[in-house]
């Protein structure tokens, strides 16, 4: 039975981390656009770094138990 949620958790954590790091790139591009205004500038390269902290975090936690799928 821990082996479906392990699975199941590893599933979930990948897509949660790819979710995030779409979202990262797409802060990341209206961070560098020039043509949008500082604050929209500002508050889109705020959510790129609480994104990158998401995918870190999801992924470490898939990776985790892809780990105990292996035992």
């Amino acid at each position: 039975m821990d082996k479906i949620q392990n699975a199941a958790n590893y599933v979930s954590d990948t897509v949660k981390g790819a979710t995030s790091t779409a979202s990262k790139e797409a802060n990341k591009e209206v961070a560098k656009d020039n043509s949008a205004d500082i604050s929209t500038r500002a508050s889109a390269a705020k959510d790129a770094v609480g994104d990158k902290v998401d995918e870190k975090k999801h992924n470490t936690s898939a990776d985790v138990n892809k780990e105990t799928l292996k035992h």
